[in-house]
């Protein structure tokens, strides 16, 4: 039976840590294979798992045998593989599922890029656009469109399970319209249009992805008469009016991205305009190994950065907004509230 180790000795831990990316070839290919799906309640052999995933059983328990060192799936004394806290997150009806954030974590893209870290720290730039010729999202949508619908996927994951406690945190009382910018499917914007039944809302995204808006923003959704969707690029213009801005885990391009897009709402909601910067931060977090993580593959696909709190500040005193409140949304997400000067 394979147990996972605790506290190994330095030298053996960093190994474990140059034998990283086998942990996350193996998380992939579990995933991929579909074994988290396939796997029910109950304790399954090994050539049970393999028959109902099309994979030979021999190799199968190797895979299996690694991931469990990790706790991701548990080794039974009589052989067999169960389900644990960990494996069944990578389940694809699990209501806390984050199989498409680990896909997103491990595409091919991440490793033609990780190699080239050493490049992107002395250069402060990032890899993508040498690797293949154009930035990362023209890249993403042009060229690897699976890896595109994994994005989007992840990226819905994430808004649906934070989008109730993002609604349940603001208070815009007294307001009449909100924005979601980079808003992805909507997922905020629905909850904050549900909290509050007199308001209108609009979400602003890229037209591949705000086409695959939630039904009930769209046509004969229930929510349809209070929303506008709006196609388009925030950093190039936000070509909406509101009362108040959200703009949720947006500001980690490069500087001049940030600048350009907080810059367009300054100019879009004129004096007196609310906007909430919701971030994930790397200093004020209970998760900084995958905070940390994400920071760097951000630094190597587009340029850009996970916020300390100062470093956010910085960004949006700079771009002219004044600081009224920062508090934490959840353990993950700090929100920072803020107006436009007049």
């Amino acid at each position: 039976m394979t147990t996972a180790q605790t506290a190994p000795p330095p030298s053996m831990r960093l190994r474990e840590l140059a034998f990283a990316a086998a942990c996350a070839a193996a998380l992939r290919a579990a995933t991929r294979l579909g074994v988290p799906d396939a796997l029910g309640d109950s304790p399954m052999t090994v050539e049970d798992l393999a028959a109902a995933v099309k994979a030979e059983p021999r190799p199968l328990r190797r895979l299996l045998r690694a991931l469990s060192c990790y706790g991701v799936f548990a080794e039974q004394p009589d052989g067999t593989f169960a389900h644990t806290d960990v494996s069944r997150l990578l389940r694809e009806d699990d209501p806390n599922s984050l199989r498409a954030i680990s896909l997103w974590c491990t595409e091919p893209w991440t490793w033609d890029a990780w190699p080239k870290l050493d490049e992107a720290v002395r250069s402060g730039r990032n890899v993508v656009e040498d690797l293949y010729g154009k930035e990362f999202f023209p890249y993403l949508n042009e060229d690897a469109p699976e890896s595109a619908d994994v994005f989007n996927r992840a990226m819905t994951t994430s808004s649906v399970q934070s989008a109730r406690d993002v609604a349940e945190f603001l208070d815009l009382s007294g307001s009449s319209s909100v924005a979601d910018l980079g808003g992805g499917q909507g997922h905020v914007v629905a909850s904050l249009l549900d909290k509050y039944p007199a308001m209108h809302g609009a979400l602003l995204d890229l037209p591949r992805v705000v086409e695959n808006a939630v039904p009930r923003l769209r046509p004969g959704g229930d929510l349809a008469d209070r929303t506008r969707i709006v196609p388009g690029d925030v950093r190039v213009a936000v070509p909406v009016k509101a009362d108040v801005y959200v703009i949720k885990n947006i500001l980690e391009w490069d500087d001049e991205s940030t600048a350009r897009l907080l810059r367009n709402v300054r100019e879009a909601g004129g004096p007196g305009t609310r906007v909430v910067v919701i971030e994930n931060l790397v200093d004020d977090t209970p998760s900084m190994r995958f905070s940390t993580g994400m920071d760097l593959l951000l630094l190597l696909n587009v340029g850009g950065a996970k916020h300390t709190t100062e470093s956010m500040v910085g960004r949006l005193t700079d771009a002219g907004l004044v600081i009224d409140d920062i508090r934490p949304v959840n353990p993950y997400l700090h929100a920072f509230d803020c107006h436009v000067p007049a």
